[in-house]
């Protein structure tokens, strides 16, 4: 088996090929730029009949690992429930569990057309794309996921941020969320739904990537993810355009409830917010943490009022 620049040992490289085809030959391995908690390689592999290229994911992250060991698993299973939907998404070809093979769990995945675009020619309509994406995800019943949605805060021990130069809104924002939650229609969530993780070719969405979080769970938390992320990457403006775009797509399927953007939220308050290393990967440039910060306070405003 012959290979060019890798910068992968043999035995995993081995693994690869007998998944994809025992007489294939690895000719390149490429590492993909913008993941930030596992490792990912496209790799190129010659077989008697074309060249293939397939993605392999790494869960390397210690910490990760400790606190959902099952994660080759839950994206291996995300892969093949996702092709439910009426979108292009990864198929699986072959997954490590427990990192017998691999020597850390691993997923081997086709590779999807496109790529990540985070300074569009036309923001309406690639905000357009974006909901109607979403939308087709969440028009997959997935009452038979075993994985269902949890939040990644302990809410009950949610404190008010000390960075932030508007604490009263922040405490107003974390008793809504220790308040009851709303009763909603439940669906197939992808659960890290933001833009590095929809690819686009010739301006139009042309899959989505990054399963291993995908869940059971309500519509609202991916769609307050995705605003989230939009209003820290560009504005609260940009955020509350794919509101309207995704509640244009969906009509009555879709029943807004501003509780499920503060517990998206709330959800990354680990610390003292910090620019998502993904988006300078990706071409974005000059955002710094303090810029976070004040986005931050800004949304939560927009989102009390």
């Amino acid at each position: 088996m012959g290979k060019k620049n890798s910068s992968l040992p043999e035995y995993i490289l081995n693994w690869v090929v007998k998944a994809v085809d025992h007489h294939a030959e690895v000719v390149h391995v490429h590492q993909l730029k913008g993941s930030t908690s596992s490792t990912l390689f496209r790799i190129f592999l010659q077989t008697n009949q074309c060249m293939k290229l397939v993605v392999l994911r790494l869960f390397d992250n210690k910490e990760w690992l400790l606190e959902e060991p099952d994660l080759a698993l839950h994206e291996a299973a995300s892969l093949s429930f996702a092709a439910k939907a009426d979108i292009a998404t990864p198929e699986i070809i072959a997954f490590d569990e427990k990192g017998e093979d691999c020597g850390v769990p691993a997923v081997l995945m086709t590779m999807l057309e496109g790529s990540v675009e985070l300074k569009p020619d036309d923001q309406n309509n690639w905000l357009k794309g974006l909901a109607a994406a979403l939308g087709k995800i969440h028009a997959v019943c997935a009452d038979d996921f075993n994985w269902k949605y949890f939040t990644y805060n302990d809410i009950p021990s949610l404190e008010t941020p000390s960075w932030t130069s508007v604490p009263e809104a922040w405490e107003q924002a974390i008793e809504i969320v220790k308040g009851l939650r709303p009763s909603v229609k439940t669906c197939f969530i992808h659960r890290d739904y933001h833009p590095t993780n929809v690819l686009y070719h010739k301006g139009k969405v042309s899959g989505i990537v990054d399963w291993v979080n995908a869940c059971h769970g309500p519509a609202g938390i991916d769609v307050g993810h995705c605003r989230l992320n939009l209003a820290m990457l560009y504005d609260v403006e940009t955020a509350d355009r794919f509101l309207t775009a995704y509640q244009q797509h969906q009509g009555y399927a879709f029943i807004y409830d501003v509780y499920w953007d503060l517990v998206s939220l709330i959800d990354i308050l680990f610390g003292p917010p910090q620019v998502y290393p993904g988006w300078e990967a990706f071409g974005i440039t000059g955002l710094t943490d303090r810029m976070m910060e004040e986005q931050l306070d800004r949304y939560v405003l927009s989102l009390l009022e």
